[in-house]
C-alpha cells in the first residue's frame, strides 16, 4: 500500500502559522518527520487558500523539495491557480506529482485535466459530482466513466488517475462504507490500469479519538483487498504504517476471515485481534456503530 503523508496541513497550527509567516522551519521539520515515518508522497495542503494560494504554494513546494529530494508531492487545493504555480516550479521526482483533487463536475476538470496533460501530472479523481457526494457504488461508477473518459480525451490515460471513491464518517455513513468497498471491486472494469486512493480518516472522523487508528487500518486493509492502490494517512499511525508495509500479517488475515465469515471465535482471539474481527463488522453493517462498540460485542 502506497502512504501519502495527510500531516502537512493548513489545519495544524504550527503548519498554518508556518504557512502565513513564510517560515520554512517548522514545515520541512514535519517533511522530514514524514520521510523517516516512511511515507511515499507528501500532501500540501493549503485548503481554499483564496487570497494568496498562487504566492504560497510555489513557495512552499521549493520548501518541500529542499528536504523531500525526489520524493513526489500532492497539490492539494481548491484554489486551481494556485495549483498551477506549484507545478511550474516542481522539480521532477522519482514519480509524477500528483494533483490533489479534481471532481467529477465539468466547470472543474474541463479547466483542470488540460493542466494536468500539460505539466504531465498524475491527478486523484474525486467522485464528488455536481449533485455532491454518491448516493452508492453505481453513482460512483457513472462519475468515475465520465471523469475518466474526459481525463483520456484530454490525453491522460488511466495509469496517471487516481480514482477517489470518498470515504465518510462511519459513526453517521455506515452504508456508504459499503458501497465504497463495493465500489472499489468495480473499478478495475470501469478503468483497468487507473490508480485509486482515499481520504482514510475519514472513517473515524467522528467516533471518539481512540477508536480512530483500529478503524482507520481495519478499513485499509478492507479497500487494499479489493485494489485500492493507495491512503492519505496519519504518518503519526505507526501501526497502520506497519500494516501498510507488510509487517503485521496476522492482522490482514483476521480481517480477510472476518470478511469471509470464517474469523475464529473471538473467545480464541487475543483482544487486539478480536477488535479488528468486531471493526470489520461494524464497517460492513452486521453490527451497530457505537462509540463503546469494543466493548459490547
Amino acid at each position: 500500500m502506497i502512504l501519502f503523508g495527510e500531516s502537512l496541513n493548513v489545519i495544524s497550527k504550527v503548519i498554518g502559522r508556518a504557512y502565513k509567516e513564510r517560515d520554512p522551519k517548522p514545515i520541512q521539520e514535519e517533511v522530514q518527520d514524514q520521510l523517516d515515518k516512511r511515507m511515499d508522497y507528501i500532501d500540501i495542503n493549503l485548503g481554499p487558500a483564496k487570497k494568496d494560494g498562487h504566492e504560497l504554494m510555489p513557495w512552499v513546494c521549493q520548501v518541500v523539495q529542499e528536504v523531500a529530494g525526489d520524493v513526489p508531492l500532492l497539490l492539494d487545493t481548491s484554489n486551481i491557480a494556485a495549483i498551477e504555480e506549484g507545478l511550474k516550479v516542481l522539480k521532477p521526482a522519482r514519480k509524477p506529482h500528483i494533483i490533489n483533487s479534481i471532481m467529477a463536475r465539468p466547470e472543474r476538470y474541463e479547466v483542470m485535466l488540460p493542466m494536468a496533460a500539460k505539466y504531465d501530472a498524475d491527478f486523484v479523481a474525486l467522485m464528488w459530482g455536481p449533485d455532491g457526494l454518491p448516493r452508492d457504488e453505481n453513482e460512483r461508477a457513472a462519475l468515475c466513466v465520465e471523469l475518466v473518459y474526459a481525463a483520456n480525451e484530454a490525453g491522460i490515460p488511466n495509469e496517471k488517475i487516481w480514482v477517489d471513491g470518498i470515504v465518510t464518517p462511519v459513526n453517521i455513513q455506515q452504508q456508504q462504507c459499503v458501497s465504497l468497498l463495493n465500489f472499489q471491486m468495480m473499478l478495475e472494469d470501469i478503468a483497468p490500469g487507473a490508480m485509486s486512493t482515499c481520504g482514510l480518516s475519514n472513517i473515524s472522523n467522528g467516533p471518539p479519538v481512540e477508536l480512530r487508528p483500529i478503524l482507520n487500518t481495519t478499513y485499509m486493509v478492507m479497500l487494499d483487498r479489493y485494489g485500492m492502490k493507495s491512503v492519505i494517512s496519519d504518518p503519526l499511525d505507526t501501526n497502520l504504517t506497519a500494516v501498510a508495509k507488510g509487517e503485521r500479517p496476522e492482522i490482514v488475515e483476521v480481517i480477510h476471515q472476518a470478511m469471509d465469515g470464517t474469523a475464529p471465535d473471538l473467545s480464541t482471539l487475543d483482544k487486539e485481534l478480536a477488535d479488528y474481527v468486531k471493526t470489520v463488522r461494524v464497517i460492513t453493517g452486521e453490527s451497530l456503530f457505537s462509540d463503546s462498540y469494543l466493548d459490547l460485542m
